[in-house]
């Protein structure tokens, strides 16, 4: 077993072709690919760089030395996955794309990481000296994290943009673009996001532990007919979130008031009662705290 792949090493340059240079280390060989050098390498010199094996199965080192590392954690984007094995993510290597196991993936395929989507890893040996992508966990995503508080450039009804790090079978777990731990719960996704996905998230509120409490459903006028979503902005853009108007109203002030017939009017402030945005109180009807929420 190599250990010093996975790595930067310093090697001796022993000798070169016309597509290579050759250094080694103990007594192992890599090659180095000269056309990814800005000035060629003197033989008797020395070479500094990250040492892996290649797509070819060769040793190689490379000066492009990627983030991601042997306890060394940073993002690497998917670009390709085999049911059979993992997927592939590519860590900047030029020729290697490391594979997160499929032992280390959601038992539901369907949840698997997709083209462009991203992991934060780092670069595992195996006990045959193979390198795999290490998949960063729960310690690692707190260490990395900061505790998110409203009011301190977070408030509700932001829009973040968060990539998903464990599915769970209450929620969805992910690490906002400001490295703020949030969570999504099963009841706020109409489809589960997957391992890896890029999300856009409504920020709901921020728990005692500094997590973002997220959903990626659109907000409840939105799912409405234009009607009720005319009557629930009309409600949130009052002071006091109240209108003195009921189905017991008379049409023409209706008419005056919203440009309603007294069957929209009725139709919306039903709408709204059952998404419970509403209340019915003496002379009108008031938002709910879930209507001002949305």
């Amino acid at each position: 077993m190599d250990t010093t792949l996975g790595q930067v090493i310093k090697a001796s340059v022993t000798d070169e072709n016309s597509q290579y240079f050759f250094a080694q280390v103990d007594g192992v060989t890599y090659e180095i690919d000269k056309s990814e050098l800005e000035k060629p390498l003197k033989v008797g010199g020395f070479v500094t760089g990250f040492a892996y094996q290649n797509e070819g199965h060769r040793l190689q080192i490379t000066k492009t030395i990627p983030t991601v590392q042997k306890d060394q954690y940073a993002w690497g984007t998917v670009v390709n996955a085999r049911h059979d094995l993992g997927v592939f993510v590519n860590i900047g290597l030029p020729n290697k794309d490391l594979v997160v196991s499929l032992d280390d993936l959601p038992t539901i395929k369907d949840l698997w990481p997709k083209t462009g989507d991203r992991l934060l890893l780092a670069i595992k040996e195996d006990n045959k000296g193979r390198l795999w992508g290490g998949l960063a966990q729960q310690d690692i995503i707190q260490s990395v994290s900061r505790q998110a508080k409203l009011g301190a450039g977070i408030k509700k009804g932001d829009q973040v943009k968060a990539t998903v790090y464990r599915n769970k079978l209450v929620g969805t777990l992910v690490l906002t673009d400001d490295y703020q731990l949030g969570f999504i719960h099963r009841s706020q996704w109409e489809q589960e996001p997957r391992l890896g996905e890029v999300v856009t998230a409504r920020v709901l509120g921020v728990n005692d532990r500094g997590i973002v409490n997220l959903s990626l459903k659109p907000l409840a006028y939105k799912l409405m007919d234009e009607d009720a979503s005319f009557l629930l902005i009309q409600l949130q853009r009052k002071a006091d979130h109240f209108l003195p108007f009921n189905d017991k109203s008379d049409p023409t002030a209706l008419k005056a008031q919203f440009g309603f017939s007294k069957s929209q009017f009725k139709r919306a402030l039903g709408r709204l009662y059952k998404e419970r945005l509403i209340s019915q109180v003496d002379g009108g009807i008031q938002l709910t705290e879930a209507g001002q929420k949305d």
